[in-house]
């Protein structure tokens, strides 16, 4: 949620944000003006009731004639208290929904367009040059006897699959490993619940009512998170941390699940673009003075992942048009997939500002023992995509796929046979 008294200092800030993301940006004109009479309306309501109480204190006093009128006058004052009330809290709520629907101001050096106006930042290694014609991923896995999409579709539907045998050990092995990193480097492992209540999902920038994306629970107000973030984001929702208590760095290992609504015929072979797929996720608490630093960070944590499966990848500045509701800025790291003769995304890491905790409540004492909002990061560590990566890019002419040395301990193989 965007800080009310910035947009009040500052409005031609939201203003480049919105035309930055490519929204309209006369909704900063509108929330100006809302907040402007829901104040006066406050104003109002707190003079009238200060003439209430005053003439309370006047009417035990008088007598007679004069204590008539003012029993007749303390009753117009009622009403008008009572009306001023009202008046303020609805433009409070006209306030409070119109501003919900706000995404978080875009950091100034995030690149201006939409999905094709990435800046590429750095590139590392170079796309292998094969003696032989490579398999994709999906081929690669059924030879391996790893991936089974047709009877993912038979027992669930479309986009799903299942991972068995050295599939299965693949993903365990990966995820271990990007937990035991997390683990290295101070973060807190965490199993988080992948079911979330609407405040949660709404909180952490999620639209509940208009995200077709989201898998729900009608009966139980419940819904599906698309990525731990979620819960970790509520984890402290509504508390005051102890400012000595940050940074605070989670590693959350869950299932996600997303509907992929909008993508049919995209990536429908294989395991590219599916509707449930587990994922370690980094995320952060931080001063958010030092967001920008931690930034820098999680991205780092995620190109020393990137470079124990040693593939060829890149790192992009994602443009304002492509970023999500809560993010100011956001890195993609890219690995190459050699059948698609491209770059696609194996990983994320966003600076959320405190967007999101003004939105779920989370706040830091400050030195002063003043409570803060603070800043929140997320970056993703390995996910179930990697797989795509790792098989298409450490293929060899027999079919069988060398796995990454430093993968090797969490696997348990050196090599990924074809099955007999």
């Amino acid at each position: 949620m965007i800080d009310l008294r910035t947009l009040r200092e500052n409005p031609d800030r939201l203003r480049a944000s919105q035309r930055a993301r490519g929204e309209d940006d006369s909704i900063v004109d509108t929330l100006l003006d809302l907040d402007e009479r829901r104040r006066a309306a406050l104003t109002s309501f707190e003079s009238l009731r200060a003439e209430q109480k005053s003439l309370g204190k006047s009417v035990s006093r008088a007598q007679g004639e004069e204590k008539a009128g003012l029993l007749q006058r303390a009753k117009d004052l009622a009403g008008q208290v009572k009306a001023a009330e009202a008046e303020a809290e609805t433009l409070g709520a006209e306030l409070d929904e119109l501003v919900q629907s706000v995404p978080n101001i875009v950091d100034e050096d995030a690149p201006h367009g939409g999905e094709d106006d990435y800046v590429v930042l750095e590139t590392h290694g170079h796309p292998r040059v094969f003696d032989f014609e490579p398999k994709d991923h999906l081929e690669l896995g059924e030879q391996l006897g790893a991936i089974d999409m047709e009877r993912g579709a038979k027992v669930s539907g479309s986009r799903f699959f299942f991972l068995k045998g050295v599939g299965a050990r693949l993903q365990l092995g990966l995820l271990n490993m990007a937990m035991q990193q997390a683990i290295a480097n101070g973060f807190t492992p965490m199993i988080t619940p992948v079911l979330v209540k609407p405040e949660t999902m709404q909180g952490t920038g999620f639209h509940v009512a208009h995200d077709k994306e989201i898998y729900r629970l009608p009966e139980d107000d419940l819904y599906l998170v698309g990525t731990s973030e979620v819960a970790l984001a509520g984890y402290h929702a509504q508390e005051i941390l102890g400012g000595d208590e940050l940074p605070l760095r989670y590693a959350g290992w869950s299932s996600c699940f997303r509907r992929e609504a909008g993508s049919y015929g995209k990536d429908t072979r294989g395991i590219i673009r599916v509707h449930q797929f587990d994922k370690v996720e980094m995320f952060s608490y931080v001063r958010p003075e030092e967001a920008r630093e931690e930034h820098q960070r999680l991205l780092a944590w995620e190109r020393d992942m990137l470079a124990k499966i040693e593939v060829p990848y890149r790192v992009i500045d994602t443009a304002a048009g492509d970023l999500g509701m809560s993010a100011a800025r956001k890195f993609d790291c890219e690995a190459w997939i050699p059948t698609q003769g491209r770059y696609r995304e194996l990983t994320s890491t966003s600076n959320c500002t405190e967007f999101q905790a003004r939105r779920l409540g989370v706040r830091y004492r400050d030195k002063d023992g003043k409570p803060q909002h603070l800043a929140t990061l997320n970056g993703t560590l390995a996910t179930t995509r990697w797989i795509v990566a790792i098989l298409e890019n450490h293929q060899q002419a027999d079919g069988s796929v060398v796995v990454p040395e430093a993968l090797r301990p969490f696997v348990g193989l050196d090599v990924l046979e074809p099955s007999k």
